[in-house]
């Protein structure tokens, strides 16, 4: 059966990478916790302010337990 979780974060200036790289943590150890077998899909996209301005990050995976 194929499920999808949705994972998000918060950016601040100068501070991207650091981001993205807790961002991969946290969705690695979730795949490793639950055990997953096979990776369906992996999304990612950003929120943006008012301005435009990137404010966060998503990522969206599909996989299969």
């Amino acid at each position: 059966m194929i499920k999808v979780k949705t994972f998000a974060n918060t950016l601040e200036i100068f501070h991207a990478r650091k981001a993205m790289e807790a961002l991969d943590e946290e969705v690695n150890a979730f795949l490793e916790r639950i055990q997953v077998k096979r990776v369906v899909s992996v999304s990612d996209t950003h929120t943006t302010d008012g301005s435009g301005a990137t404010i966060g990050l998503i990522r969206v995976v599909a996989y299969e337990i």
